[in-house]
């Protein structure tokens, strides 16, 4: 598979580096090179991030950095089974426990919420940093909600560090889903102001918050290049692409 041109390897970081100083020079370079390729792509097409990652895992299948690659790839493919297994290999060759809360989401992805809910509860989770935490507890609250527990995935959200004002990386999305469990069980007002909290700490965009308060609040943006864009009263249109008001 091409490479892009800008991509020389050395974007990787120096902690998969140490792990390509196993391989021959002229390997670890092209290894590093998928990878770089896989972590490009992994967000705007996944599919492709999958292919170069089966390349880097054909080259080094036993570089736990490129069965974590291949794993997340295949992850975000949704081809979960697949994911879960490279998971597990990287985490027999590391001994770390940072994989185990999206081996539980691959539970999930596999239709075995009950299965994500145990790991919930294994000792793992107390080896996890406090973003991994985080992570098990919304992966948890998931899998509560696969089964149909609405309002225990209310409560399994309920935390230290939702109650926190600090602004933390996982902020944005533990308030989001807190937010959307609270309107799933009918708390709209409740919901409203979580969503509220969510966009505030939401510093780079990574949920649709603002959509979801327009949404509550009875307004939907029209796209000005939408011929079929509702009209306003006097036959022009809006035009502009600002919020009106739902019909």
């Amino acid at each position: 598979m091409p490479i892009d041109e800008d991509v020389t390897g050395h974007e990787i970081d120096k902690d998969v580096r140490q792990e390509l100083m196993s391989l021959p020079k002229t390997l670890a370079e092209d290894v590093a090179k998928n990878l770089v390729m896989v972590a490009r792509l992994l967000g705007e097409d996944p599919e492709r991030a999958y292919g170069y990652a089966k390349v880097a895992l054909r080259l080094a299948s036993r570089v736990p950095a490129v069965r974590e690659a291949m794993g997340f790839a295949a992850y975000a493919s949704e081809k979960y089974a697949e994911a879960l297994a490279e998971f597990r290999a990287a985490r027999r060759m590391t001994g770390s426990q940072h994989l185990w809360p999206v081996m539980a989401d691959c539970e999930r992805g596999m239709g075995r919420p009950e299965k994500a809910l145990a790991m919930a509860g294994e000792p793992e989770v107390q080896k996890l940093d406090k973003a991994g935490q985080v992570e098990m507890r919304l992966v948890a609250a998931g899998a509560r909600q696969d089964m149909g527990q609405a309002e225990a995935a209310v409560v399994t959200l309920q935390s230290p560090e939702l109650a926190s004002n600090s602004v933390q990386p996982w902020s944005a999305r533990l308030r989001y889903a807190y937010a959307d469990a609270l309107l799933s069980v009918g708390r709209e007002e409740e919901a409203r102001e979580w969503f509220g909290k969510a966009l505030e700490a939401d510093q780079n965009g990574t949920t649709d918050a603002s959509d979801r308060l327009a949404e509550l609040d009875g307004i939907e943006f029209l796209d000005a290049f939408d011929p079929e864009a509702e009209e306003s009263e006097d036959g022009t249109g809006t035009g502009t692409g600002e919020p009106a008001p739902r019909a």
